[in-house]
């Protein structure tokens, strides 16, 4: 609601949406702290910095942050490509990637139940039933990624509309939303193992093999930008490059561990 206030009636534009956000992030944290700190005081923990447990979730943190920066370097790269091929293309491309942002956060709530639950079966010493899970969500991913390509692909030739009057944009969208449906139970398989592995705290290997899906992607991304392609072409290779090389190096990499047994370490061994 601030955005919408402070972008349109007040006219702030882009200003607006920055300050917006920074107000809305602001006033999360201060919500937090109401809550906690009566809390923490109740049951006499600190206020101040732990070293020792500071140093702890720096070892696993510093693994997760280096896969997110292969996550966010793989999307920004796209960016420039989606820039580089001109201006409808890159509007198409910011379109298609919102729709593929929001449905990611549909996928991704099976992702973070496979992290709990996989990190409590494997606490407890349940590799049998970890692995039992492990083969549910999976097969819960690529269902639901059946079901959101579906309505992806049916909406793909009206959606637009919604978005832009322009008429090659559209165009555009439309294409970049039919590749986008046909890779959705791909996506769906990655963000339920992502979860699995990350529950296992295998954000080591998380990490390693963001770094090698990277290096696969962005050869393939410089080839696109110096293909010469335009149009519907352009934003159809673009997609097809994110959506089906880039997501198919993540689903194979996060399969190929899967299959394995190296990350299942039960509670008593970690």
């Amino acid at each position: 609601m601030l955005n919408l206030i402070l972008v349109h009636p007040l006219g702030l534009g882009t200003a607006g949406a920055a300050l917006g956000t920074s107000i809305a992030q602001w006033g999360m944290a201060i919500a937090y702290l109401i809550m906690l700190v009566p809390q923490m005081r109740a049951a006499g923990v600190p206020l101040g910095v732990d070293p020792v447990a500071l140093r702890q979730a720096a070892g696993v943190g510093s693994w997760m942050m280096l896969r997110t920066v292969s996550l966010r370097a793989a999307i920004v790269a796209t960016v420039l490509v989606a820039t580089d091929l001109g201006p409808q293309t890159l509007a198409a491309h910011q379109v298609a990637f919102t729709i593929f942002s929001t449905l990611a956060f549909v996928l991704d709530a099976l992702a973070i139940a496979a992290q709990a639950l996989i990190g409590k079966e494997l606490g407890a010493s349940r590799v049998t039933q970890a692995k039992a899970m492990t083969r549910t969500m999976i097969r819960w991913g690529l269902g639901f990624g059946v079901i959101t390509g579906g309505v992806i692909a049916v909406a793909a030739p009206f959606a637009p509309a919604l978005f832009t009057p322009d008429a090659k944009v559209a165009s555009g969208i439309t294409v970049a939303l039919l590749v986008m449906a046909a890779a959705q139970p791909l996506a769906g398989f990655v963000f339920v193992l992502d979860g699995v592995l990350m529950g296992a705290g295998d954000v080591r290997y998380l990490a390693m093999v963001g770094l090698a899906n990277l290096a696969i992607y962005l050869p393939v991304l410089w080839w696109i930008a110096e293909a010469g392609f335009s149009g519907t072409e352009a934003i159809a290779w673009l997609w097809a490059g994110f959506a089906a090389l880039f997501m198919g190096a993540r689903g194979a990499s996060l399969g190929l561990r899967a299959r394995g047994e190296r990350w299942m370490i039960a509670g008593e061994h970690r």
